[in-house]
């Protein structure tokens, strides 16, 4: 079976330390329904368009954003094709992730197995390969070259080899001795061991992040979706690829490219804890409310928005936050609010101040 060699440096405890801190506060901020929403649109949208940009897609943000919706873009067949393939790979990782835990049948636990891995490379590769070369192991050796030297970078395994190195990887993952390795390094250690085999011709480097992903998601870190770890890929492409060299010239030690990994994740989360807090409702809120889930109006979400950003909302400002909108239905608005505990007033004329409860 497949053994990782690493060391556990001060570099990875302090990142390990600042994705924890940051998972708590994200998992458990009662954010609205509308932001949760836009968060796991927004995370989506980044990763689908940076795990292709890193691969060399030329769409960019604004246009894969535009793809995903549906809408034309002028560009090549297979940029549009990239970037809604990969769409598909992310969302099927997603679903598998909520129906993780289950204990009715139909949604039991998943193992990744050989299937699960071909089956990510058939969505990563749909309409772009010939349907009957996707999903299978390649049988031809292959080289990774520096796209600006031309100089060869990397040997992958001799093809022959693939499908033993696959079913060892495998059965490191599902390994009682993997249980004991943090989701986090489990991940990047698999996202590492599957660039290296290079079990495909082509879509490896979205295969392998898809696969380390949904290992972060089985194992409890999926942490709402809200991130995406591509983004901090493609910010320095060349530093991801020398972190993925790393492990070969230090002869198999993965430390520093586990250095690099938990890196990215920690800035990433610290990202994403830093607008929950700016947005989030009293983290007592969800309590007071019983659990209930908080079903709010668009103009409810913008009053709660200008409060937690000017402190405090008066009768004087709605006429600038809603043209057109009477007085009477800005107070209804209010009115529920008030009702939910989510906002108190100040004072009873209509100099009255709204803030947060």
């Amino acid at each position: 079976m497949y053994s990782p060699r690493f060391t556990i440096t001060n570099k990875i405890l302090k990142n390990i330390g600042v994705i924890e801190a940051s998972r708590e506060i994200i998992d458990k901020a009662p954010l609205l329904p509308y932001y949760e929403k836009k968060f796991q649109d927004e995370a989506l949208v980044r990763t689908v368009h940076f795990g292709t940009h890193i691969e060399g897609n030329e769409l960019n943000l604004s246009q894969a954003e535009k793809v995903m919706m549906g809408a034309d873009v002028a560009a090549r067949e297979r940029d549009i094709q990239e970037v809604l393939n990969y769409r598909k790979v992310i969302e099927y990782i997603g679903d598998l992730g909520e129906k993780h835990g289950m204990e009715d049948e139909e949604n039991k636990k998943k193992e990744i197995d050989e299937e699960l891995i071909k089956y990510l490379h058939k969505l990563t590769l749909r309409k772009i390969m010939p349907d009957e070369k996707t999903g299978k192991y390649r049988k031809t050796q292959v080289v990774i070259k520096n796209s600006q030297t031309g100089k060869v970078s990397f040997r992958p395994p001799m093809s022959v080899a693939v499908p033993f190195q696959i079913r060892e990887l495998i059965a490191f993952i599902i390994s009682p001795e993997a249980k004991d390795i943090h989701p986090v390094l489990k991940s990047g250690i698999v996202h590492y061991e599957l660039v290296r085999i290079h079990p495909f011709l082509d879509g490896n480097g979205r295969v392998a992040r898809a696969l380390s992903t949904l290992i972060l998601f089985l194992e409890g870190y999926d942490i709402r979706k809200f991130f995406s770890l591509e983004e901090y890929f493609d910010s320095d492409s060349q530093r991801y690829y020398d972190a993925l060299q790393s492990v070969e010239k230090d002869d198999g030690d993965l430390t520093h490219l586990l250095e690099y990994f938990t890196q990215g994740l920690s800035i990433e989360l610290s990202k994403v804890k830093e607008k929950v807090e700016n947005i989030s409702i009293d983290a007592n809120l969800r309590e007071r409310l019983g659990g209930k889930p908080i079903l709010l109006s668009d103009r409810q979400i913008k009053l709660i928005e200008y409060i937690q950003k000017t402190g405090y909302l008066q009768n004087k400002a709605f006429p600038s936050l809603f043209p057109m909108v009477s007085e009477d239905t800005i107070l209804n608005e209010l009115k529920g609010l008030l009702k939910a505990g989510i906002i108190r007033k100040q004072g009873v004329t209509k100099g009255a101040k709204y803030i947060m409860a």
